[in-house]
């Protein structure tokens, strides 16, 4: 059964810690998923937190600390000593999971956390996983893994895999490597199963696997993983040495953070932030594309002021400045946010970027034309002048024609400098795609009502 987090269940917990009921406590968390324990963890003050966390056994310790938030697992772990972080929580994770929660302590921290390691492998492992980026597959992958070599024979191959199966939570594949360690393919439990003791694992094993390296960026390891349905990708190293494993779950949570980001830039927020953080880090993020908007808004108005006779004389054009503006804007998200979603998922194909532009000035075209009849009917159902009717449709087919070229283009420009694309969208072009609309709009003004 899903459990749902209750403000009075919070207060009922709370009050059991401060009369140091463990057992009640412990009966309440006890049936709880570590993701729901977590999502308590998170409501909790530090001390409390701490008293709820020492009642659970080793591995759900582990697992809740993985997915608590970053800040409250940063408080939390800041009333803990190196020697309880390495005692309770290092030993029972992953040595991926363990080494991005040391990653994110302190240099001092960090040192006296692996001192605390007693297993020297492990704490070598870890520390192994650290030097990688955290952006790239070295920095996703976790150690464990199951390797059978390819000389092996059967029953040789089922007591290896054993051994190994004592570190794996999870087995997604048994991976095949040679004398040196060079990945040979993928080894299936349906053949090993239904093979003759003496057949050796060279002639069951499939060779067509698909890798990554160590120094792949996290974003093409998700783009992997996505387009081959895979449930694990396994890393090597330059000359195809096995190294590690990436499974679904840690793409996962790229793909989120990805999406969380991209959707903070495209609303104009440009750090990584979270509603829990301080008043100053949020009013930081936001600033600097609200100051651009301002700046945005202040050249409008001059726009404006550079037509300021026209607009005296003919005022009727200040009604749909608001119109022209907001299709501009609109039609420039749009394109953008297409352009951009088919960079990050890698679904743009092979197209140039002439085609590509083409291909959003069709779609841009068909749909002036249809809004630019649509604004024509109105005027001249409203009687206006004809001046004033050409006017409108002109600017809107023209405004629509600009906002689209201008919102594929942009996203594309910055995806070829290396840039996030995600930039472009959203106060950008909404911004950029006003003041130039104005201009287009007044300027149309200035030359046809000269003319009727």
């Amino acid at each position: 059964m899903r459990f749902e987090l209750t403000r009075e269940f919070i207060s009922n917990l709370q009050e059991l810690i401060d009369q140091y009921d463990s057992k009640t406590v412990s009966e309440l968390v006890a049936p709880l998923h570590s993701a729901d324990i977590a999502e308590i963890l998170n409501e909790l003050s530090s001390e409390e937190a701490k008293f709820l966390y020492m009642l659970l056994d080793g591995e759900t310790r582990a697992d809740v600390l993985i997915e608590m938030e970053d800040d409250a697992r940063e408080r939390f772990l800041k009333a803990l000593s190196g020697e309880e972080i390495a005692r309770q929580f290092i030993t029972e994770m992953d040595s991926d999971d363990a080494a991005d929660l040391i990653g994110e302590l302190s240099e001092e921290l960090q040192e006296e956390v692996l001192q605390h390691i007693k297993d020297v492998e492990q704490a070598g492992v870890i520390v192994d996983l650290l030097s990688y980026d955290e952006d790239t597959a070295g920095g996703l992958m976790a150690k464990e893994l199951i390797k059978v070599n390819e000389n092996w024979d059967i029953p040789t191959c089922l007591r290896e895999m054993r051994k190994q199966a004592f570190d794996v939570d999870e087995v997604y594949y048994v991976y095949v490597v040679d004398d040196d360690n060079i990945l040979r393919g993928t080894l299936s439990l349906k053949k090993l199963l239904l093979a003759r003791r003496d057949a050796r694992i060279k002639n069951l094993y499939k060779s067509d696997i698909i890798s990554v390296r160590a120094d792949t960026s996290k974003e093409e390891v998700a783009n992997i993983m996505n387009k081959y349905d895979l449930v694990a990708l396994p890393v090597v190293d330059s000359i195809g040495r096995l190294m590690g494993r990436i499974t679904i779950d840690d793409v996962v949570d790229v793909i989120r953070e990805e999406a969380e980001r991209d959707y903070q830039l495209i609303s104009g927020i440009s750090e990584d932030v979270e509603p829990t953080d301080n008043v100053f880090m949020l009013t930081r993020a936001r600033l600097p594309w609200l100051t651009i908007g301002l700046i945005g808004g202040i050249l409008a108005a001059l726009v404006l002021s550079g037509y300021e006779d026209e607009l005296r004389i003919y005022p009727e054009m200040a009604f749909f400045i608001p119109l022209i503006a907001a299709m501009g804007g609109n039609v420039g998200v749009q394109s953008s946010a297409i352009i951009v979603q088919g960079l990050a998922s890698n679904t743009l194909g092979i197209e140039s970027t002439t085609r590509k532009l083409m291909k959003e000035l069709s779609v841009a075209l068909i749909n002036g034309v249809i809004l630019t009849s649509l604004a024509f009917v109105y005027n001249l159902a409203r009687q206006e002048t004809m001046a004033l009717t050409l006017t409108v449709s002109t600017a809107l087919l023209s405004v629509i024609l600009f906002a689209s070229v201008f919102g594929t283009f942009i996203p594309l420009l910055l995806n070829k400098f290396k840039v996030d694309p995600a930039l472009a969208t959203g106060p950008f072009i909404t911004t950029m795609n006003d003041i130039i609309s104005l201009f287009i709009y007044l300027l149309i003004g200035r030359l046809l009502y000269g003319i009727f």
